[in-house]
């Protein structure tokens, strides 16, 4: 599959290298390429992959039949925005981006919470396009390889097309999650919740000192 991540910061370049392992055809969208191609870090990480292209946001989004939404969640209507409309429409939007306020440092406080979240925003700023809020309750590394993890544990998905939902649920079990893992939450309002996960998180990775869990759901037999 034609994969396009939005975002070169530490977790799309950890997405896109693992989908390109996987065997996906797999770009990486910025704003300004050249800018990015002379960063060291991005450099050093190109070297390692060398199949994964980079493309400015619009083209990237032209080339993916999938979209995946790796920026900071604080600018990424207007990353999406110069990915385009046109280049979204009807194409399956993975969302996995936190509205983080980073302002007064750490733990982060959320812009949006409560009634609304960025994961609504996207789908209401692009209407064609099938929004799917999933992969955002862990660290990116947990994301793409949930065995480092022992034991079980939940991944969640939210979104109005059932067959989009099925699209990125096929994509996790790409990563390793079993299918009992993921939890359909239902249309994209259930974002709220899951986005909102992150003040616990960022509580427990202060109590933890690291990134190294996630969560389980566990019901009654």
């Amino acid at each position: 599959m034609k994969i396009a991540v939005i975002g070169t910061g530490m977790v799309g370049r950890g997405l896109a290298g693992r989908l390109a392992r996987l065997g996906h055809d797999v770009v990486v969208g910025t704003r300004d390429a050249d800018a990015t191609a002379g960063r060291s870090d991005f450099q050093e990480w190109q070297q390692a992959h060398p199949d994964v292209g980079l493309l400015p946001f619009a083209q990237a989004g032209a080339f993916g039949e999938l979209v995946i939404n790796a920026s900071a969640g604080a600018s990424s209507l207007a990353a999406l925005d110069a990915v385009g409309a046109d280049n979204l429409d009807g194409k399956v939007l993975l969302d996995l981006a936190i509205p983080l306020d980073l302002s007064q440092g750490l733990p982060p406080t959320l812009l949006i919470a409560a009634d609304d979240s960025l994961g609504e925003r996207i789908q209401r700023a692009f209407p064609g396009a099938r929004v799917v809020k999933s992969l955002h309750t862990m660290y990116f590394e947990i994301m793409i390889d949930p065995a480092r993890i022992p034991g079980p544990h939940s991944v969640f998905v939210a979104g109005e097309d059932a067959a989009a939902k099925k699209t990125v649920s096929e994509l996790l079990g790409e990563f390793g999650w079993p299918q009992d893992a993921i939890i359909d939450l239902g249309g994209i309002t259930t974002a709220r919740g899951t986005e909102m996960y992150s003040r616990l998180y960022f509580d427990l990775v202060g109590a933890f000192g690291d990134f190294n869990f996630t969560i389980n759901v566990v019901r009654a037999a």
